[in-house]
């Protein structure tokens, strides 16, 4: 009986060409709504990541069946100028299989690898969580900081996660290792101040005996939202509401949250200084951040400065130049493009063609920046190659 079933279908294109469009067309449709109707964020993950990984699929399935019509086109032209010598019956017999089949059979073969590759990252990398120990060397380091070390987490976008109980895990592992400073560098949220409802209580207890340290991403102005008009929107919050709120969940949680300012460090009367800037980048046509201004309070005769800076673009565009006092900036922003390659000796994204610095440690002279790829993910629900990140920053006076 099943195989009766199976030869009916081979039998009958026009059912599994049903089959195929209607799967395709419901899959499509459902992003498109979840651009309008407020789903749970694993129904909305889901409506974002079944569609696009069927478009990526597809896409390269057309290019080998592009290839096969050139193909086809190219033999057509010659049959008509060359006049071929025709096959025999025993070459046609011992051609395993034939040309056009192997190029679409090719292509179908190398669209699964992708296709498993994303589904992998889709069902077990988004809350993969990596804990990155890095040591930042600082001559001029006093010597009460000497050893201590700050966790930087960034990127959270709260209104992306959908499962507590893995990010409850990572904010575990924040904690186990006892930072004695955490910064966060901006993006708490997609859009909404409402998105960290669900993940206050698990939020709130990133606490640290110096203090823990944020800032504002692009993502928390909410740009992407508000300046946009939608169909179906029954959202009455105003921009300028929607951000007092975020910055009251900053304070809720017990985070230091610099706009544009700085804070002293003080230790056995030695101290360094933590400056944050609000969201500045070079292709940002929204930029908050006012460097002069946050830097106006910082005392010339302070021997170590790190900054907090969302966009990495910001460091070579007007951290370096301006302020060569600064000795770290930690950003975020990049995500490390959620797809790439990454070793000790080598990392690879698409991401690099949009930024220079996108992911890990990069030093100019005598100044560092780091980029943290993300605690959350963005968009497409999917991590390959690039997981979540925690890092933890070991800070010495000497190698």
């Amino acid at each position: 009986m099943r195989l009766r079933r199976l030869t009916v279908w081979k039998s009958n294109p026009i059912r599994a060409n049903i089959v195929w469009w209607s799967f395709s067309i419901l899959s499509y449709l459902s992003m498109f709504l979840n651009l309008f109707f407020k789903w749970s964020s694993f129904a909305s993950a889901c409506f974002v990541f079944f569609p696009l990984s069927l478009l990526i699929a597809k896409v390269i399935i057309l290019f080998f069946i592009g290839i096969d019509a050139i193909v086809l086109v190219f033999r057509i032209i010659c049959r008509r100028f060359i006049k071929a010598k025709p096959r025999s019956d025993l070459e046609e017999h011992v051609l395993p299989i034939k040309r056009s089949d192997f190029i679409v059979k090719s292509g179908l073969l190398l669209a699964s690898v992708p296709l498993v590759a994303l589904t992998r990252g889709f069902a077990f990398n988004l809350y993969d969580y990596q804990v990155k120990h890095i040591d930042l060397i600082l001559p001029n380091l006093p010597k009460s900081f000497d050893g201590i070390t700050i966790a930087q987490i960034s990127d959270i976008h709260a209104g992306s996660l959908y499962h507590p109980t893995d990010v409850k895990r990572g904010v575990d592992m924040l904690l186990a290792q006892k930072p004695d400073i955490i910064f966060f560098t901006g993006d708490l949220v997609n859009d909404f101040a409402s998105e960290m409802e669900d993940y206050l209580s698990i939020f709130n207890k990133i606490k640290a005996p110096l203090g823990t340290f944020s800032i504002l991403g692009n993502h928390d102005y909410g740009e992407y939202h508000f300046n946009r008009q939608y169909f179906f929107d029954q959202n009455q919050l105003t921009k300028a509401q929607n951000l007092a709120n975020l910055k009251a969940i900053h304070q809720q949680l017990g985070w230091q949250l610099l706009l544009n300012e700085s804070r002293e460090l003080v230790l056995n009367n030695e101290k360094i200084t933590i400056i944050g800037v609000e969201n500045w980048g070079v292709n940002n046509p929204n930029n908050y951040g006012d460097i002069d201004l946050s830097m106006s309070k910082v005392d010339k005769s302070s021997p170590v400065n790190l900054m907090l800076s969302h966009d990495p673009s910001h460091w070579r565009a007007e951290i370096i130049p301006k302020y060569p006092n600064v000795d770290v900036t930690f950003s975020g922003h990049t995500h490390g493009g959620q797809f790439g390659y990454t070793n000790p000796n080598y990392q690879w994204s698409p991401v690099k063609y949009a930024y220079r610095e996108w992911a890990g440690l990069y030093r100019e002279k005598h100044q560092s920046l780091y980029v943290n790829v993300g605690f959350g993910y963005l968009d497409y629900p999917s991590r390959v190659g690039i997981l979540p990140e925690i890092t933890l920053f070991h800070l010495k006076r000497k190698s």
